[in-house]
């Protein structure tokens, strides 16, 4: 079952300097941090913030071209993780036709967000998200990596507006 989910924001986790776009559902219960690259977190940061770049940009254009082609991006989807990597899809509407496309979620989230599409994610993907926290080396305590979830899931679940203006990115 998909659960839809907004954004909480985007913050830097602090040990690899690496952008983490939050999601959370829509009662605030449930959240995922997804690991994304710089340039996608700028492309989403911009439209979070409301910024117009004077050309367009990669998304931009994107929109741009599905505008002028009259395609709606009807929702998109977090679908699947598999070793640390997330998978999403974008499905379009085309001539009453829908389409899905696969993307990287940072892409489709940026993409979604300026068309003002839904965000969903799979349940499989929140719960099995909890469980790839972090890769620990071997021979680290047993259970460390319970409590690394832990932690994230406290860390998550305690996250307020005021905590994504702590890290520059």
């Amino acid at each position: 079952m998909f659960i839809e989910m907004i954004i909480a924001g985007i913050t830097m986790d602090p040990v690899s300097n690496t952008p983490i776009i939050i999601l959370k559902d829509l009662e605030g219960k449930q959240a995922l941090p997804i690991w994304i690259g710089v340039l996608e977190a700028s492309s989403i940061a911009t439209i979070l913030g409301n910024i117009k770049p004077p050309r367009p940009m990669t998304h931009d254009l994107l929109k741009n071209i599905l505008d002028n082609l009259q395609v709606t991006v009807d929702r998109i989807e977090v679908t699947d993780i598999k070793e640390n990597t997330f998978y999403a899809t974008i499905h379009l509407l085309v001539d009453n036709e829908k389409i899905a496309i696969d993307a990287r979620p940072s892409d489709a989230i940026a993409l979604a967000l300026r068309e003002h599409s839904p965000i969903f994610v799979d349940e499989k993907v929140i719960e099995n998200s909890r469980s790839v926290v972090s890769d620990k080396p071997e021979g680290e305590e047993k259970g460390s990596k319970d409590k690394e979830a832990e932690k994230w899931k406290e860390i998550l679940e305690n996250l307020s507006p005021e905590d994504f203006g702590k890290y520059k990115m």
